[in-house]
């Protein structure tokens, strides 16, 4: 896949690491914009947006947990990749962000050939979320998913934002309900990458998409747990042909 013409904003208040990171994924034929705090992003973000962000968690002006809260309170913004760039031994800084919806954490110190094949990764994860199942809507227990704009509606009436890991993994359950999934299926169709042991980046995935779903029980009965194996989709799934919206 050519990555010509492909954006990337990278947000880090450290100036070396800004021009080293600009220089390599250059090279590799992404369009690079860097900004070095919080403000800088928003402006950043108002005037043209990316097609992926690399957003580093320790900023002076305020950290990329709110800006990561940002993004993804926004229609417009909240399909969009965000890697997060975070302290190597801090566990909870990377489950903080996982929950707020980045797609994909790198610890510090890294290596950008491995920062390079994350990126590659997602935007392979957005070509999966794009392909068409066979119908625009998709009906399944209480809800109903527009496959064109993303769009989750709740039988309530209210919508739901998704992220475009939440999406990725929702329509990977719904290309395949009553089917056990097993975690590094998931990482594949939502991180574009397997899983390492220990690593929690899936089951962080399948918990915010449970607090979507309304299937936070102490039981959840949508996405069920199969122990030693994945998570199953309990539910079955009807083309809809009424609009959305």
């Amino acid at each position: 896949m050519t990555q010509t013409g492909r954006s990337i904003l990278l947000v880090d208040d450290d100036q070396e690491i800004r021009e080293l990171l600009d220089a390599y994924l250059s090279r590799s034929g992404f369009h690079v914009r860097t900004v070095a705090d919080g403000a800088q992003f928003r402006e950043a973000m108002c005037s043209h947006a990316a097609d992926l962000v690399i957003l580093d968690v320790m900023l002076p002006d305020e950290d990329g947990f709110s800006l990561c809260r940002w993004v993804r309170g926004h229609q417009r913004l909240a399909q969009m990749p965000i890697i997060m760039l975070t302290a190597s031994s801090d566990e909870t800084d990377r489950v903080i962000g996982l929950e707020l919806g980045a797609d994909d954490y790198l610890g510090k110190p890294f290596s950008p050939r491995e920062l390079l094949a994350r990126i590659k990764a997602l935007l392979r994860r957005v070509n999966f979320a794009h392909e068409r199942s066979g119908s625009d809507v998709l009906a399944f227990d209480e809800w109903r998913l527009d496959m064109v704009s993303h769009r989750l509606f709740h039988q309530d009436g209210e919508e739901v934002l998704l992220s475009g890991a939440d999406f990725a993994l929702l329509k990977l359950f719904l290309d395949h309900p009553q089917q056990i999934l097993d975690r590094d299926t998931i990482a594949n169709a939502t991180r574009g990458r397997e899983v390492m042991p220990l690593e929690r980046i899936v089951d962080m995935a399948v918990s915010r998409l449970r607090q979507r779903l309304r299937d936070t029980g102490k039981c959840p009965r949508l996405i069920r747990t199969v122990r030693g194996s994945g998570y199953l989709l309990a539910a079955q799934v009807t083309p809809h042909h009424d609009p959305l919206g």
